[in-house]
């Protein structure tokens, strides 16, 4: 689906970007991560021609991006923004319809797009249409940001730093809804973060560059278990791998059949992470866990997050 080869990027004789070469497949949610000046951001950037790359390529479903005009090619690619960026005398409706209506879509067409869109994102239409950035929280700003890069239903979605400005509990609210929408559509994402945590939650490919270069590319197992090099090993946080690996499975992959245990339940689509943070605050051994409906689904005793963490 999105293929760079040997990409370069200079900007003043400084190396930004050194050979990176990168394949994202249809309906895959990458993660670029990376310090500061690692790269991430500038390799988004060339992905949708906001910044030229100086050699290399870059192919969209097989297609160089430079055979068509950047215009264009935009209109194939969705970009979200930590800054969200709407435009703030438009309402959440303009805003969200900005490209369709460049395109030229019929007004009946646009509409119902906006509306699915913000029921997809838990916004309800008929509250939040007319209203204006202004009137909005930063967690349903972003949200608004999102719907309007998914708009014109583009084939890929970049998205840099688009949570970090956001509080922890908007912040994990806004990263399982993107998990949610990239399973219901089956979009390509290429996201950009700095959060080894956000990266390990959300990627299924996660990139790590440093000075430019990637280091490592791989699944959240890959680089928990099996880290490249050093630096690797200290970005991921070797003091944490366990704990980390536990955020990578759920309740509902280790809990056992019913049985008659007290106290407050847990999810079964909680992470064990969170499931060692129920044990240890309730001071219990074992936890009763209930479905997506409420029901009582199993339990899960301590002893099950062993084998997980070692």
């Amino acid at each position: 689906m999105l293929e760079l080869k040997a990409v370069n990027k200079f900007f003043n004789g400084w190396q930004a970007v050194a050979d990176v070469d990168l394949q994202v497949a249809a309906g895959e949610l990458a993660v670029l991560i990376g310090t500061s000046g690692s790269g991430k951001s500038t390799t988004l950037k060339m992905i949708n021609r906001l910044i030229e790359p100086d050699s290399g390529s870059i192919r969209l479903a097989g297609e160089d991006i430079r055979s068509q005009p950047p215009e264009v090619l935009r209109r194939r690619i969705g970009y979200a923004i930590q800054s969200v960026g709407l435009f703030p005398h438009w309402t959440v409706e303009q805003n969200i319809a900005a490209v369709p209506s460049l395109l030229k879509w019929p007004k009946a067409r646009i509409r119902e797009r906006v509306v699915e869109l913000l029921e997809l994102l838990h916004l309800p239409a008929a509250q939040f249409l007319a209203r204006y950035p202004h009137q909005l929280s930063g967690g349903q700003q972003q949200r608004v940001g999102v719907a309007r890069a998914l708009a014109a239903d583009p084939e890929v979605l970049l998205m840099d730093e688009p949570f970090g400005a956001l509080d922890p509990v908007t912040r994990g609210t806004l990263q399982q809804e993107l998990l949610r929408i990239q399973a219901l559509s089956g979009k390509t994402i290429v996201l950009v973060t700095h959060d080894i945590d956000e990266a390990l939650l959300l990627g299924q490919r996660i990139v790590l560059m440093d000075k430019g270069r990637v280091v490592q590319q791989g699944s959240a197992q890959d680089f928990l278990l099996h880290p490249a090099s050093d630096f690797v090993r200290d970005f991921v946080g070797q003091s944490d791998v366990g704990v980390r690996l536990l955020g990578l499975d759920t309740v509902a992959s280790r809990m056992r059949p019913l049985q008659p245990v007290s106290g407050e339940p847990i999810a079964a689509s909680a992470t064990l992470r969170e499931a060692l943070s129920a044990f240890v605050a309730r001071r219990v051994s074992s936890l009763p866990v209930i479905d997506a409906q409420g029901q009582p689904a199993g339990v899960l005793h301590f002893a099950d997050l062993l084998p997980v963490a070692a």
